[in-house]
């Protein structure tokens, strides 16, 4: 049976300046994200045990805790891969077509994404997904790692508005850290998952 693990980032802790400190970077990533890591895997183990044992008394309780560790886990996973030292501007192509269909403009996208992520209530993500259904794309909303999220959705773009992710550069202004990681959005990393999930 497999186990989750700690991707490597594909920059170094300073290379997102522009948007995050490095002292966030490598805290947000060897920490917060590890933990995330660790907490899968050891609710993988206890939900083994559990029905070895045959004690599922507590099923419930543990099924939560899986979904919030392994989204956090993939959540973040995908985070990294969104983010570029050569990010910002903004997409082309396909995925800026579907932008323009789906949202009437990349401004009117930005600024609902940028809004989602900004009004999450206590902790959350803003996330671009691909709404597999209706063959749109939708922001979602998302409270810790996995509420309010449509099911079957892919997330292409996702924003991490939990207070890990920017209190120590931006105190409580949310807003100007979210300004930011438009800077560093990885279009081409958005672009080829876009492209992935459109073609499923």
């Amino acid at each position: 049976m497999g186990t989750y693990s700690l991707p490597d980032l594909p920059y170094d802790y300073s290379a997102l300046e522009r948007a995050m400190s490095a002292e966030i970077l490598e805290l947000h990533h060897s920490k917060h994200h590890a933990a995330y890591v660790k907490g899968a895997n050891d609710t993988i183990e206890q939900l083994a045990e559990a029905r070895d044992k045959d004690q599922l008394g507590g099923l419930v309780g543990l099924q939560k805790t899986l979904a919030f560790h392994l989204s956090g886990h993939v959540l973040h996973s995908l985070f990294w891969q969104n983010l570029s030292p050569e990010g910002g501007d903004r997409p082309e192509g396909a995925l800026a077509d579907g932008i323009t269909e789906h949202f009437g403009s990349f401004e009117a996208f930005k600024k609902q994404l940028t809004t989602a992520t900004v009004g999450v209530q206590g902790s959350g993500w803003g996330i671009l997904s691909w709404e597999p259904l209706g063959k749109r794309l939708i922001v979602e909303q998302v409270y810790d790692h996995h509420g309010n999220v449509g099911q079957g959705t892919t997330p292409l773009l996702a924003f991490d508005a939990w207070e890990h992710a920017y209190y120590l550069q931006y105190k409580n202004v949310r807003p100007d850290y979210v300004t930011r990681l438009w800077d560093v959005v990885n279009w081409q990393d958005v672009s080829a998952r876009f492209t992935a999930a459109t073609s499923a």
